[in-house]
């Protein structure tokens, strides 16, 4: 079950990746890169929650692996991109990771 866990985690910082390649895409002279990087985070992302939800369930696999995107790609666009960080943002973000540990430890 252990190595489960470490795929999701592994597929979540994944799911990081494609929005900050997506942004990236973005900038001037970057747009195949961004858009390579997005891409091959997708796939990769996808693999690894496939691999975690054979022995973890769907939804809890989902919603950790969704969890750890959200705020990871929150926490990159505060400090890569100037992304606002108002009280009502960081209490948003507390409340998913307060619900990825709360699945975690039902499971």
């Amino acid at each position: 079950m252990g190595q489960a866990w470490l795929f999701l985690v592994i597929a979540g910082f994944f799911e990081i990746g494609w929005p900050v390649g997506l942004k990236l895409a973005q900038a001037p002279g970057r747009g195949l890169w961004g858009a390579v990087l997005a891409v091959a985070c997708m796939a990769a992302s996808g693999l690894f929650l496939y691999l975690a939800q054979r022995a973890i369930p769907m939804g809890t696999a989902y919603a950790v692996w969704t969890g750890i995107g959200a705020v990871g790609a929150f926490c990159l666009g505060l400090v890569l991109y100037g992304d606002p960080a108002s009280l009502a943002r960081i209490l948003g973000v507390g409340l998913i990771v307060a619900g990825v540990i709360t699945l975690r430890l039902a499971h």
